[in-house]
């Protein structure tokens, strides 16, 4: 980070003066911090601009960083020129050049006593947001698109207003509605303008009386219809709007007080500080509304009169101030002590702003003609000087200024040590750099944390509290001997054991199923233990299909009620099913075989002209494919199969996909998918209410490399289409298929998660299917 701050080099007594104030490197105080943050390699000013003028930086939002100056009225510069212009600069941290870049200018025939830049977007500003208002000399006020500047169009005036009597030194932008802008100028004139209706303003309330001019102007940074105006006669008048009039008057006892600078509290809705010009009171006065009558806190740290105020959004502890005595503070308005003093010139800063976006950045407009960007958190005037003896060289040359016409030799420097060189930062870590919270574990299960609480509202506690708690963590002993049991069945390697035990546990059905399923993964023959699981014993099946066939045929009925009876019988009580298929196929093929007798009759062939004489002539020449054609046509399916299988492989394909067209039972798309092993259509198709007859028929039929795949697809649509009972069914496909993420994914979404318990659950599953 480049931080550090600068002003111009100093000579002979006015150095000398600099360091006996305490300024730059006359300073000894050290502090950790800030020596991990300076170094002699970073620069106190980091930018600067020759020109005398008004500066606003560019809202928080906007990157990169611009500055627009506007040429200060009632100021001229070295050249005595009358001309005026509106520019912006870019803040390029990484050019180690001074100078900053010009990015527009818009050459203006105003002059200005106060320029901002508003957030509030336009419709013309499409890649950069906000509006630059200017107030003028003679009462007007003029709102710039910065955008048209930079693309350097000669139409850049948004509109303007020339309502106002005398010129316009106060304007402030609402931090909730950037669309409201508060004006004030002289005769006690305080408008409210809309930048969305900017040609009729309107008023807080009655003008204060007597008449006098409006040196400041603020809008709450609390409450939004809160509004502050101060006069040089050192009064401030707080504005209600909901109520059109002021609310609360304060004013110095003295008499003594020239309100040059009015700023509200960042985060204390009721606090505010004033300023003072006059040289006979430099001070700042902190008021709260509460307890108006009198100032809360004084502070004193200038010699002369103060010229303008800037509080810091993003650290209230944070008060820059500038005054005649060529000073820059920064101080802390709770304690009233100095924390970071710039080293400047002898040459007055009449303007001084935080920038938004940047915390630790600032820039100060000087009457010597410059506006200069400084930070913070310190830095080193080496650059500086070496510069200015840069400048030095190439304006002489190389020969005597004199007229003597002899060369001169280098330009010398004045040896100084290390610590007359460096400036250091802020006192105290700023607010954006510090930490808010923080915590340590200790022995005996002991935390010991911190946090930084928010600024006081009452003014009796001027000091910001850090509170540090010390509490007993109280541990999760079910937890912890939960983790311990798992982590020594991972070392031994007993996860056989450990789902058993998790079994015998299980508080219901849906825990019991995932670890039996858990437990099967570490098993022998597992598909067949999963069918088990789901339902389907092959011992069961095996007897049941047995007395079936014992039985008698049936006789007489027609085809449609003997398929019905078929699908019946291949629906097996209990939810078994096709997994018994070879079983059946063995037990059976016996009996069939002994069934059968030779029959030593002889036959007729017939070569008639109906269908078996057509079928009989398509055999005997060997055309088996019009053959089976025939047999189908006649709806004689099991000679069309038959024929088939005579005729090849390619002519029972063919025949096999005629059939299951033309058959529509009840399994008819089980054993499509069983004959031509389409396995992702029974899990894509079926019915989730059948979701284990799916899974049980990827067990039985799957190839490995495609088992993982079909579980996951049954799962998912468990999980994405089912209702809440199914989709937790959807675990135990994962748990087939090995998916450790998707089994968290679906165990987290049937689960409470908050309890550490159920967090124990999920990691035990996790580790155990891993």
């Amino acid at each position: 980070y480049m931080g550090g701050c600068h002003v111009e080099a100093e000579r002979g007594g006015a150095a000398a003066a600099a360091r006996r104030r305490g300024v730059g490197g006359g300073r000894r105080r050290r502090l950790k911090w800030s020596q991990r943050r300076s170094s002699s390699s970073s620069r106190m000013k980091l930018k600067e601009v020759d020109r005398t003028a008004m500066q606003a930086w560019s809202p928080s939002q906007h990157h990169p960083i611009y500055l627009a100056t506007g040429t200060s009225a009632q100021q001229l510069d070295a050249t005595f020129s009358t001309n005026a212009s509106l520019e912006i600069f870019e803040l390029d941290l990484t050019d180690p050049a001074l100078d900053m870049k010009s990015c527009a200018t818009f050459s203006s025939p105003h002059r200005y006593h106060k320029l901002i830049w508003s957030p509030h977007k336009t419709a013309s500003a499409e890649t950069l947001s906000g509006v630059l208002i200017a107030g003028g000399e003679n009462g007007n006020i003029i709102l710039y698109d910065p955008a048209k500047i930079l693309a350097g169009e000669t139409e850049v005036v948004i509109a303007q207003n020339d309502k106002h009597t005398g010129p316009v030194r106060a304007l402030d932008v609402n931090l909730f509605q950037t669309n409201l802008v508060a004006s004030g100028a002289n005769e006690s004139e305080i408008y409210i303008w809309d930048l969305n209706n900017f040609a009729t303003p309107m008023t807080p309330g009655s003008k204060t009386q007597p008449p006098e001019d409006i040196s400041c102007i603020a809008w709450n940074r609390q409450v939004q219809h809160i509004l502050a105006s101060a006069s040089p006669s050192g009064r401030a008048t707080v504005w209600d709007l909901r109520k059109n009039e002021p609310i609360i008057k304060v004013s110095d006892h003295s008499n003594r007080m020239h309100c040059s600078g009015l700023e509200w509290h960042p985060e204390v809705a009721t606090q505010m500080v004033l300023a003072s010009e006059d040289d006979r009171l430099p001070v700042i006065q902190i008021w709260d509304l509460r307890f108006a009558s009198s100032p809360l806190r004084v502070l004193e740290n200038h010699a002369r009169g103060i010229l303008t105020i800037a509080w810091s959004m993003a650290d209230p502890e944070l008060l820059l101030s500038c005054g005649k005595d060529s000073k820059i503070l920064c101080s802390n308005p709770n304690t009233g002590e100095v924390l970071y003093e710039l080293p400047t010139s002898t040459q007055w800063c009449f303007d001084v702003q935080w920038c938004p976006r940047n915390p630790a950045l600032l820039s100060a407009a000087s009457f010597d003609g410059r506006v200069s960007v400084y930070s913070i958190m310190g830095g080193s005037t080496d650059s500086l000087r070496q510069k200015q003896a840069d400048k030095l060289s190439s304006s002489f040359g190389d020969l005597d200024p004199f007229g003597t016409g002899q060369p001169l030799p280098p330009l010398q420097l004045p040896q100084q040590t290390t610590p007359q060189s460096t400036v250091l930062p802020l006192k105290k870590p700023p607010k954006w750099i510090r930490r808010p919270v923080g915590a340590s574990f200790s022995f005996g299960g002991r935390l010991v944390t911190f946090e930084n609480s928010k600024t006081q509202q009452q003014g009796e506690h001027p000091q910001q509290p850090y509170h540090i708690y010390i509490s007993q963590v109280v541990t999760e002993k079910e937890f912890l001997n939960r983790s311990n049991q798992l982590q020594e069945a991972v070392q031994a390697e007993a996860f056989v054991s450990y789902c058993q035990k998790k079994i015998d546990v299980a508080k219901n059905d849906f825990e019991r199923n995932l670890w039996s399923f858990l437990k099967v993964h570490f098993e022998e023959d597992s598909r067949g233990k999963y069918l088990e699981l789901l339902g389907y014993k092959k011992d069961g099946l095996g007897q049941k299909i047995t007395s079936t066939l014992a039985k008698e045929s049936p006789q007489g009925r027609d085809q449609d009620e003997a398929h019905e009876e078929a699908d019946t019988l291949a629906q097996p009580d209990g939810g078994e099913g096709l997994a018994a298929k070879d079983q059946l196929l063995a037990e059976s093929k016996n009996t069939e075989l002994d069934s059968l007798q030779p029959i030593n009759e002889t036959f007729n062939i017939s070569v008639t002209g109906d269908i078996d004489g057509l079928i009989t002539q398509a055999l005997l020449t060997g055309n088996f494919e019009s053959a089976v054609d025939l047999c189908l046509h006649d709806n004689r399916m099991a000679d069309a199969i038959i024929l088939a299988i005579a005729g090849g492989q390619e002519l029972l394909s063919k025949t096999q996909k005629k059939y299951f067209a033309k058959t529509r039972g009840k399994i008819t798309r089980l054993i499509t998918a069983v004959v031509t092993k389409n396995w992702k259509e029974i899990v894509q198709s079926c019915d989730l209410q059948n979701w284990k007859e799916a899974l049980a028929a990827v067990l039985t039929y799957a190839r490995p490399d495609e088992f993982a795949v079909l579980c996951d697809l049954l799962g998912s649509r468990l999980e994405n289409e089912g209702d809440s009972v199914l989709q937790t069914q959807a675990c135990l496909c994962y748990i087939c298929a090995g998916n450790v993420e998707k089994l968290v994914s679906c165990w987290t979404k049937a689960q409470d998660g908050n309890n550490p318990l159920s967090l124990q659950d999920l990691i035990e599953k996790v580790v155990i299917l891993r």
